[in-house]
Order: C-alpha cells, then sequence, then structure tokens
C-alpha cells in the first residue's frame, strides 16, 4: 500500500555522515560502501554527506560513480578552491540535516553494527554525544599489531553506558585520556551552534574542538565497541613532522584555555587541561628535536621560547603545581619528564 502524498516535506534524517573528501581515491569506496550497506534500510533515516576538497587525483569522479552505484544515497558538494579539513568539516556542518553528525575520514570506514548501535543508543537515551571505540586499520596486520590492541582501542578511561553528566565532567575526561579525534564523538547538530567550527588552516583541529564540543553537551554515552576502522597509512596529515605542525600543536588548546578563563572550569578540568596542555609541550618540543638541523638554530631557540610561553598561558596550573600534582597521584616518571622538557633548549 503506498504512503498518502501529505503535501509537507519528509522529516529530517536522524543522522548525517560527513565525509571529507582529498585525494583518496584509492580508499573511499570502501569508505562509503561502509555506510551504506549498513544504512540500507534507514535511507531516509540517514544521509550521506561527500564533500570534495578540490582533489587532484580521480576522487571526484569517483564520488560521481559512487553517486549512480546508490542513486539517492549520496549528497555531492564541492569547494571552489582547496581550503583544507578543517574548511570541509564547517562545510558540511552547514549543509548536514540530521539531528546527529558523524564526522568520518574518507580513508576510514565504519565497522558492521556500528549504525544499529548508534540509533538504539540515542532512540531510549536521547544523549547530546554518543563517544565510541576504534580499531587500528593495516594494510597486513602482524601479531605484535594483535597483541599491542589494536583491534580494539579504547578511546575513553571513563565509565561505559549513560547517560552520564557531560559538560566540564566529559572535557575533563577526555583531555585526561588524550583520545581527542572527532570521528569517536557523534554529536547533536544542535550543539554546533554559533562560532563552534573547526580551525581553519590548522593542524592538530580535533584537540582544539573537541573540549569545546564536550563542554556545550549535558550528557553523553559511552559504547565502548570498535564502530570505526582507523586505517594506518603513509602520507597521512600527521605520518610526518614540521616547524608548522609542532607550532599548531603547541597552541592548540588556545582557545578553550582561554574559554576556561572566562567562564571558570572545575578543579577536575584544570587539571586535565593543565595535563595535555603539558603534553603538547613535549610532543612540540620533541618535533623540534626531530627537525635538528633541517631547520636553524635560532629559529629553533624561538619556537621552543613560544612553546614554553604558549604552555604558560594555556595551563591554568604552572609547572611546578603540575609537578606537584603529578607527585602526589604517584607519577614521578611525568612530573621528570615534564621538568626535563620545559627546561629544553635546542643545540
Amino acid at each position: 500500500m503506498s504512503t498518502p502524498d501529505t503535501g509537507l516535506p519528509p522529516p529530517p534524517p536522524w543522522l548525517s555522515v560527513l565525509i571529507p573528501v582529498y585525494n583518496v581515491e584509492p580508499y573511499l569506496a570502501a569508505c562509503v560502501k561502509s555506510v551504506v550497506e549498513q544504512s540500507a534500510g534507514d535511507a531516509a533515516g540517514v544521509e550521506l554527506l561527500l564533500l570534495d576538497d578540490r582533489s587532484t587525483d580521480g576522487s571526484a569522479q569517483l564520488m560521481q560513480e559512487l553517486a549512480g552505484r546508490w542513486p539517492g544515497r549520496l549528497r555531492l558538494l564541492q569547494h571552489d578552491a582547496n581550503a583544507g579539513l578543517s574548511a570541509a568539516r564547517n562545510t558540511l556542518i552547514e549543509h548536514a540535516r540530521g539531528d546527529y553528525l558523524w564526522f568520518l575520514d574518507s580513508d576510514d570506514k565504519l565497522l558492521p553494527g556500528a549504525i544499529d548501535g548508534l540509533r538504539r543508543i540515542v532512540q531510549r537515551h536521547a544523549v547530546d554525544v554518543v563517544l565510541c571505540d576504534f580499531r587500528v586499520w593495516r594494510k597486513k596486520e602482524r601479531i605484535k599489531h594483535v597483541l599491542r590492541g589494536e583491534r580494539h582501542r579504547a578511546t575513553f578511561d571513563g565509565r561505559s553506558g549513560g547517560p552520564q553528566p557531560g559538560g566540564d565532567a566529559l572535557a575533563a575526561d577526555l583531555l585526561m585520556t588524550g583520545q581527542l579525534h572527532a570521528w569517536s564523538k557523534i554529536s547533536r547538530r544542535a550543539l554546533w551552534t554559533g562560532d563552534l567550527r573547526f580551525p581553519v588552516g590548522r593542524y592538530f583541529e580535533d584537540m582544539a574542538t573537541m573540549p569545546l564540543l564536550a563542554r556545550r553537551a549535558q550528557h553523553f554515552y559511552y559504547a565502548p565497541r570498535a564502530w570505526v576502522a582507523y586505517r594506518q597509512r603513509e602520507g597521512s596529515i600527521l605520518a610526518s613532522t614540521d616547524l608548522r605542525k609542532a607550532s599548531h600543536q603547541s597552541a592548540a588548546l588556545a582557545e578553550f584555555a582561554a574559554e576556561c578563563a572566562a567562564q571558570p572550569a572545575s578543579g577536575p578540568l584544570r587539571f586535565a587541561l593543565a595535563h595535555q596542555s603539558a603534553r603538547n609541550l613535549a610532543g612540540a618540543l620533541r618535533s623540534l628535536q626531530r627537525l635538528g638541523g633541517e631547520v636553524p638554530l635560532a629559529e629553533r631557540q624561538a619556537a621552543a621560547d613560544r612553546f614554553r610561553a604558549e604552555f604558560d598561558r594555556q595551563s591554568p596550573l604552572p609547572v611546578p603545581a603540575l609537578r606537584w600534582q603529578y607527585l602526589r597521584r604517584g607519577w614521578w616518571l611525568r612530573a621528570l619528564r615534564l621538568g626535563r622538557w620545559y627546561a629544553w633548549r635546542p643545540r
């Protein structure tokens, strides 16, 4: 029996899967297939948006071919000029119609049961954010990869299930784990109002954005199941280092730190922000150390001074206070490392 035409527009989808595309021709079909096949019985409820950020390989043409393979299932967008991952995601947010947004990188894929698992959670709990785990996806998996747990990587160190309180508690827990990637956090589109967007032209864009999102969420649910296959491949954005990437890592939490200063944060969030700021300082200085003679000494010394100054601005706790907090928790090695990196100078 056919459904009568009421003349009203169809209801919006409950989920938008957002895929930025740039020079990923060998991987894109597997990514799209993983979404389309899981949502075959809910075509009206799950929309799939792809945006070509002016690829220079065959990715744009492949997008058209995939749209022909699955008629009516893909919405295709394109930038006028290459603008980077953050800008692509921001454009996708503007065009999404779903109640929930799931950012999926175009070289990754959803694992079986991911969409059904998410659907059950949001239908029952209607939380603002759902966290999931992931699996490392390698071209050739070895025993050592299995032994170190790459078939199931946890993204959260807190209690599973929900609903659980969001806001400062969620932001603190995410910063403590350091697992800040956007693709393991499905969020209500309503949270992305105002100026909450990914920072254009910067690396470590997830780290800059996810804590801000978490603080807006009233509640969340943690599903400790691997829903995303995260591909390890050469040529990925952070597979190599340079001074620009190190600088962006050092400053990644600047906006969040400014918000926490303007809207006072809880004690656990202050410690978590200081802890992640220390990890960023160590990571940026470690990259500077690896660059060595590739960058003139005077430039490396200036960068190291800038990284320390950025830590001092972003961390709610100065180095002595943070080291004392580490020692109180029995984290002796972290206290030693923080002191060593803060004192490190390029030579």
